[in-house]
């Protein structure tokens, strides 16, 4: 049986970037509830701040590091004001990422729209890792947990650079868990379906007259809010995950389960749309 102590992050540091808003935010303050003392990065000074003081307001530890990840630099300062700080990592959250820049086909894409999306999606991941899983190995314990999408399991028409970026992660995140596993580093990955975030508001997206249909979209019924993905983070980080490393979970409300079916009324599916419009179920 486990114990209760399972889901305690007590004594341990986390490390969450981009966690002034959306997804990080929640990771890093489920994490300071959970007793880890957590390194607030995101390169909005002001949010990075808010976090913080948030999470020392509710008795926790904190400390705000402003920084770009897509930055050496930043990357070197952000591991030395950690580990100066705390002296050491347990938890390592590379969620950085964007979908925007480049968005389009990609036969209007340009390299740089591929460089951009480069350093926001899969560099950060490389480098931000390579600053910090080496005191992990030495110390013979840790757990890296890389923010991918589920567009790597599935085609996405107009965002293929993105894709195929966060499509390395998800194979950097199996490869390296095999390299660091003798260690006893566990490297997993969170497949975030579409979420409400401040990037991403997709409930505000949804034209009014067609927002009922929101729960016909996915068959949990509604699109994805920071603390589902908070909750997968912190199995992945604490003891509940022990024997976990190198996987992919996505946490998309059963999107990827339905395989472009969507619900209907009552209990019917469709995998077509138009022709349930036209009152036929081929489903």
């Amino acid at each position: 049986m486990l114990d209760r102590k399972a889901t305690s992050l007590d004594g341990q540091v986390a490390v969450v970037t981009g966690s002034g808003s959306g997804i990080g935010r929640s990771i890093a303050e489920t994490f300071a509830a959970h007793g880890a003392r957590v390194v607030v990065v995101d390169r909005e000074s002001t949010l990075t701040e808010e976090v913080a003081h948030a999470i020392e307001g509710r008795g926790g530890e904190a400390l705000a590091c402003i920084a770009d990840v897509t930055l050496a630099e930043d990357v070197d300062r952000l591991a030395r004001n950690a580990l100066d700080h705390f002296g050491r990592v347990d938890v390592l959250v590379n969620n950085v990422g964007n979908f925007m820049p480049g968005a389009g086909p990609f036969l209007a894409s340009e390299e740089a729209d591929w460089e951009g999306l480069y350093d926001i999606n899969l560099k950060h991941v490389f480098r931000c890792t390579k600053a910090l899983a080496p005191q992990m190995v030495e110390r013979g314990s840790g757990s890296i947990i890389n923010i991918s999408t589920v567009e790597t399991l599935r085609g996405i028409p107009g965002n293929s650079i993105y894709a195929a970026f966060k499509t390395g992660i998800t194979a950097f995140t199996r490869c390296f868990a095999l390299e660091v596993a003798p260690h006893g580093v566990r490297v997993n990955a969170i497949a975030p379906e579409t979420t409400d975030t401040s990037q991403v508001p997709v409930s505000r997206w949804v034209p009014e007259q067609y927002r009922s249909k929101i729960p016909n979209m996915i068959p949990l019924g509604r699109f994805g809010q920071p603390d589902d993905h908070a909750g997968a983070a912190l199995f992945l980080a604490s003891d509940l995950s022990a024997w976990v490393t190198g996987v992919t979970l996505p946490v998309d409300g059963g999107a990827l389960t339905a395989a472009g079916f969507y619900r209907l009324e009552g209990d019917r599916w469709t995998n077509a749309p138009i022709l349930a419009d036209a009152g036929v179920h081929p489903s």
